[in-house]
């Protein structure tokens, strides 16, 4: 991994919505570290500098050092809370990486290549997913997981068992049984040019002149 992101957080020892509130009228907010065999430990973090880090995409599918009062943790977001309609964070959910236990976490695909069924073929490429759940140790977690489209032609797709995977990681969804290997990325023909040539073959059919003996007939 490439990049390294460091969170420093405070114990939090005051509890409820009252002292949540409070916290984050001084531009800080609750959070909760958990998991490794340990207990869960409130905490609070600066909002702005979390809000900073959460800009890069690879912040949701790292391995992050959070400092709890200087002692330094590894973990990975769980889960985050939002304010429904103000540009704020409310909660943030660490879940502590234990050298032998894997984790499941969801991971970006990243598209690289023009396919051949667009690019001779004059094909539409359409992106199924964007990401993928993956199971591994912490230390084999991949930052995002490329998948290159170069060959892929007219009618024909790329799956899940198809993408190339880093040593030590899984796809949760394969599993589960073949039937869960799904479409990652697929090209087809462009759906936009028949439209049109069925409404102009429509119509041309409401305008056409009437055939003989098609004359309607007198009541």
């Amino acid at each position: 991994m490439s990049v390294t992101f460091e969170i420093n957080a405070e114990v939090r020892t005051d509890a409820g919505k009252g002292a949540s509130r409070r916290l984050r009228h001084t531009g800080k907010i609750p959070a909760i570290i958990y998991g490794g065999g340990k207990d869960p430990v409130a905490l609070t973090v600066e909002q702005n500098k979390l809000a900073h880090a959460l800009e890069n995409e690879a912040f949701y599918s790292h391995i992050l050092t959070i400092n709890v009062d200087g002692k330094a943790e590894q973990a990975v977001l769980r889960d985050l809370q939002r304010h429904p309609a103000r540009p704020l964070l409310l909660h943030a959910d660490f879940q502590r990486v234990s050298a032998t236990e894997k984790l499941h976490m969801h991971v970006p695909l990243h598209f690289v290549g023009e396919a051949t069924g667009v690019k001779d073929e004059g094909g539409v490429c359409s992106h199924t997913m964007s990401d993928v759940e993956v199971s591994c140790l912490g230390k084999d977690l991949p930052e995002f997981i490329e998948v290159d489209v170069t060959d892929l032609a007219l009618g024909h797709a790329l799956h899940l068992s198809d993408l190339t995977l880093p040593e030590g990681v899984e796809l949760v969804q394969l599993a589960h049984g073949p039937e869960h290997d799904l479409s990652v990325v697929n090209v087809h023909k462009a759906r936009v040019a028949k439209e049109e040539d069925d409404d102009v073959a429509a119509a041309e059919g409401d305008d056409a002149p009437a055939a003989e003996g098609d004359e309607p007939t007198e009541g």
